[in-house]
């Protein structure tokens, strides 16, 4: 077992080996390693060294560096979008709400179903009553205006909550002994991944409205998230049957001459192996879905990158596009990043319980 762990510390005789191992291998490392460090050199200079970190006016910027002070003067646009501006505080206690919700519900003593149900009931509860605010007697905030951060981390957290059962569901119904439901399943899942994203969205927001009564259309962005998640759904569904792929058949028999039901060997066998086993894809499907996100900015809706549009769009903050980017860019970095980390723990955890 030991000789299969893989250590993750640099090897710098290898490195010195394979980079130096004759004239060519040599001309080749120093070129790329000095490329590598120009272009680091480039960028401390331009965005720290020659920044422009504090100006009250635009004037002050354009010496040949980064100007963050852009960030400071528009960073309540880029967070919080059309929202009221002297509601800010209610969009910044709704992040925090969802934020808290992702970070308890990672805690493995939160993984029962009757823990979870509860966390995210009220998690949501919070993050709606705080945005939309009549219930609480505060003034009202249409769904059309929320956006920024705000818009981004509830469709994302909206769209993984309702899509994961909707995959597993699908998974298991593609499984099914009875042709009907396998054949449903497969249409569905086939049909809606034939379709690009934007579609589906597109169809949400633009095109039921016209087909249904104005009493059952519902808001747009309950529709929206109902058709990203069937879409994240058909993926993940995907990604769960080759995990129950890898489950041999002979642990079904093994529950049964237990005498287990089929929930109970689902339940306690079979599905903590099958997400073990799609725990990589499972990862992947969920950081590119929080990246796609960013496409609702195509219905209408003003997500984080359209607000960070928006910020240098108009104004004198227009030449200072980049820095506003790199801002947005560091946000997703970190949420990716927090969620690439988690998925590393996940796997740990699960190939400890495996020996």
């Amino acid at each position: 077992m030991a000789d299969a762990v893989v250590s993750k510390k640099f090897d710098w005789q290898l490195f010195r080996r394979r980079s130096f191992a004759s004239p060519m291998d040599t001309v080749i490392t120093v070129i790329v390693f000095s490329g590598l460090a120009w272009l680091v050199w480039q960028a401390l200079n331009w965005g720290i060294l020659n920044a422009v970190w504090s100006a009250d006016d635009v004037e002050q910027c354009g010496h040949g560096g980064a100007c963050w002070s852009v960030i400071d003067a528009r960073h309540r646009l880029i967070l919080f979008g059309l929202y009221p501006y002297e509601e800010h505080w209610r969009s910044t206690l709704a992040c925090l709400s969802i934020i808290a919700t992702v970070v308890i519900s990672c805690f493995p003593w939160t993984w029962t179903t009757k823990r979870l149900s509860t966390i995210w009931i009220a998690g949501f509860a919070i993050y709606y009553l705080l945005m939309e605010g009549s219930l609480l007697g505060l003034p009202q905030v249409t769904t059309d205006q929320w956006g920024g951060l705000a818009l981004t981390l509830f469709l994302f957290s909206s769209v993984v909550l309702i899509g994961m059962p909707m995959g597993l569901g699908l998974a298991l119904m593609r499984r099914s002994e009875m042709p009907v439901v396998r054949g449903f399943a497969s249409l569905v899942i086939d049909l809606i991944r034939s379709l690009p994203l934007l579609t589906t969205l597109f169809t949400a927001a633009v095109v039921i409205p016209i087909l249904l009564p104005s009493w059952l259309e519902g808001d747009k962005i309950w529709r929206v998230i109902i058709a990203f998640g069937l879409f994240f759904a058909c993926y993940q569904a995907e990604v769960l049957r080759g995990g129950f792929q890898a489950i041999p058949k002979g642990q079904f028999e093994a529950g049964k001459a237990l005498g287990l039901t089929y929930w109970q060997i689902l339940g306690r066998i079979v599905l903590p192996q099958v997400f073990r086993h799609a725990l990589p894809a499972t990862v992947n499907n969920v950081v590119v879905t929080f990246k796609e996100t960013a496409i609702v900015i195509i219905i209408g809706f003003f997500d984080i990158l359209a607000s960070a549009n928006a910020a240098f769009g108009t104004g004198a903050w227009a030449p200072y596009y980049i820095e506003v980017l790199a801002f947005v860019a560091a946000i997703y970095w970190i949420f990716l990043f927090g969620l690439g980390q988690y998925g590393e723990y996940l796997k740990r955890r699960m190939n400890v319980a495996e020996r």
